[in-house]
């Protein structure tokens, strides 16, 4: 009798697992996502609400400043990577920059507290059509190019760092250094570079040429 009444239990147990339905979270981003017009890497990290820097780590193979219409961009891996453990590279970097906070002295007295100080190379580009294709005179996130804007390699500065740079010499920006946000890429742009934006024509901004300039990390 005892057995009959469990037989009977598990059965109807199993009947209703089988009628429930199944539920998956509607907030989950999705494993990819085809390119159209006007999509950005930014754009896609705003939409699916997924870290903009894991995001372009995911798609490695993929220019985020020219993305193919049509292409295929990993999304859900970030959720996986935020898990992961950290490598060396990253360890070294956050070790790096947590050095003892130091200051600069800009040429009006203002102090700038920074955590770290490179030494790269520097070009200069203007807002002229040819120097930023089918964008537009705006930067990665879509905001007007300015005196103030850089567009970096993520890998070194990642995008939305505010930095003091020194060391440069043209007539278009602030005398003795100025404060920049690090808010472009730029196909050329890798490594140990940086390019700024000066205002005026495409000739005046290739009169920069190649200097070496340092950048400060802010705070």
């Amino acid at each position: 009798m005892k057995k009959s009444a469990i037989t009977a239990a598990v059965l109807g147990l199993s009947l209703m697992l089988a009628a429930a339905p199944a539920f998956a979270a509607t907030d989950a981003a999705p494993a990819s996502h085809t390119i159209k017009e006007g999509d950005t890497f930014w754009k896609l990290s705003q939409q699916y609400k997924v870290n903009f820097e894991q995001l372009v780590k995911a798609n490695e193979k993929l220019d985020p400043q020219n993305l193919t219409i049509g292409s295929k961009v990993v999304i859900s891996t970030s959720a996986e990577k935020k898990e992961s453990k950290p490598s060396a590279k990253s360890d070294a970097s956050a070790s790096r920059k947590t050095v003892q906070a130091q200051s600069v002295t800009a040429s009006n007295g203002t102090v700038h507290a920074f955590s770290d100080k490179l030494q790269v190379k520097a070009t200069a580009y203007s807002a002229a059509a040819s120097e930023n294709g089918k964008w537009g005179a705006v930067d990665y996130f879509g905001n007007p190019l300015k005196v103030g804007t850089i567009a970096v390699d993520p890998n070194l500065i990642p995008l939305g760092t505010k930095v003091y740079v020194t060391g440069y010499s043209h007539d278009g920006l602030p005398s003795g250094g100025m404060i920049a946000t690090a808010s472009d890429m730029g196909g050329a742009i890798k490594g140990n570079r940086i390019d700024i934006f000066v205002p005026g024509s495409s000739t005046q901004a290739s009169t920069f040429g190649i200097q070496d300039v340092n950048v400060y990390i802010l705070k």
